[in-house]
């Protein structure tokens, strides 16, 4: 009983600190409210992480996993694909929050291991799929995954004065054009 207590704890920890880091950074984000709100404490935190950084780890690798497994690669569906990132960005708003503190906050540290695996899987995947014939090979198969990337990632990145402009709310219109550009994408 107590190891199903342990892990409910350190689970709670990562969500409150999954919002916590979403909303004020990795150097903006406090213990002591990420404690309070995963009904912790301070102490727990350093048991289970060791430190803030870690704690940002450990939520980075579970975005990692969450995305890995609520959008799976389909070779056969790529534009598919990038519209399941697209619906999860849309899902979970803190998510491009959180890679976006990464990307200003610990830019310069390494890739982490998980993610970077992770990536070179899918990037291997197009890689087959391209030699079999199934994927256009006109771009290779990493840029092609990172392009793809990106126009999932489209409707959550771009700036909200870009969007006012664009002026499509419409969940479903946005979904059909994440396809468009991606199938736009493998046939350039």
């Amino acid at each position: 009983m107590p190891v199903r207590d342990a892990e409910a704890t350190r689970q709670r920890l990562i969500e409150a600190a999954r919002a916590e880091f979403a909303e004020f950074g990795i150097a903006g984000a406090r213990v002591d409210r990420i404690a309070a709100d995963a009904r912790a404490n301070k102490a727990q935190i350093y048991h289970y992480f060791g430190s803030k950084e870690r704690l940002f780890d450990a939520v980075w690798e579970s975005i990692v996993e969450q995305i890995v497994s609520d959008a799976p690669l389909d070779t056969n569906d790529l534009p598919g694909y990038a519209v399941r990132l697209s619906d999860g960005y849309a899902a979970h708003p803190d998510l491009t929050r959180i890679i976006t503190w990464q990307r200003l906050e610990r830019g310069d540290d390494p890739p982490h291991a998980f993610a970077v695996r992770s990536t070179q899987e899918k990037a291997d995947a197009i890689a087959e799929a391209q030699r079999a014939g199934v994927v256009p090979a006109r771009l290779e198969a990493k840029v092609l995954l990172a392009l793809l990337l990106h126009v999932a990632a489209f409707w959550s990145l771009t700036s909200p004065d870009v969007l006012a402009v664009v002026g499509i709310e419409d969940p479903e219109r946005r979904r059909e054009i994440v396809r468009q550009a991606a199938e736009g994408v493998l046939a350039a």
